[in-house]
């Protein structure tokens, strides 16, 4: 979802949504009222969902945020921007990257999909590339551990490579994502 879902409001001020933000646990915040909770907690290290508790590494401003009305909205996206420098390329292991790997894959999907939307020709090429690779393993009838010995367990390889290329394509969309919200670094 590139906005947040009709008739919702921000779950934090309960007001309809100043500068929508999507946080990489899918939920939808005020621009302000995330930052907010982030200033008031712990300044060191990212906030925590306070829908879900999960820690908080990217924060992605809703399209058109910087067309809204309102003096504070080039305040709001430059805080979201330092926000996004400061923990968009922080990765917690194998879990955060896990629980990430939805929200980046369908918004990755959304934007190859989406003509207006440019992905640089590098990425796309380096994730359709992932993705054929794994095509072809996954078809190919070599593997490291052969499915006609096996039976079933000879499918984990193929699952594995599989979810390798997913790991790999949403690090390379993350990136991309804090690229473009973060600024540079």
């Amino acid at each position: 979802m590139d906005r947040p879902p009709e008739n919702d409001v921000c779950s934090i001020c309960h007001a309809n949504f100043h500068i929508p933000c999507q946080a990489n646990c899918s939920h939808w915040f005020c621009g302000n009222c995330i930052l907010q909770v982030w200033e008031h907690g712990a300044a060191l290290q990212p906030c925590k969902c306070p829908l879900c508790r999960r820690e908080i590494t990217l924060i992605v401003p809703c399209e058109g945020s910087s067309r809204q009305p309102g003096g504070d909205v080039v305040e709001i996206l430059q805080r979201v921007e330092r926000y996004n420098r400061l923990y968009g390329e922080r990765s917690n292991g194998l879990m955060q990257r896990m629980q990430d790997l939805p929200f980046l894959l369908k918004r990755l999907l959304r934007d190859i999909t989406d003509p207006q939307r440019s992905l640089p020709l590098v990425i796309r090429a380096r994730v359709y590339l992932a993705f054929i690779v794994s095509a072809i393993y996954v078809i190919s009838p070599v593997d490291i551990i052969p499915e006609g010995l096996l039976g079933i367990f000879g499918l984990l390889d193929d699952l594995l490579i599989v979810f390798v290329c997913f790991l790999h394509v949403a690090a390379l969309y993350r990136a991309v994502l804090v690229t473009r919200h973060g600024g540079a670094a």
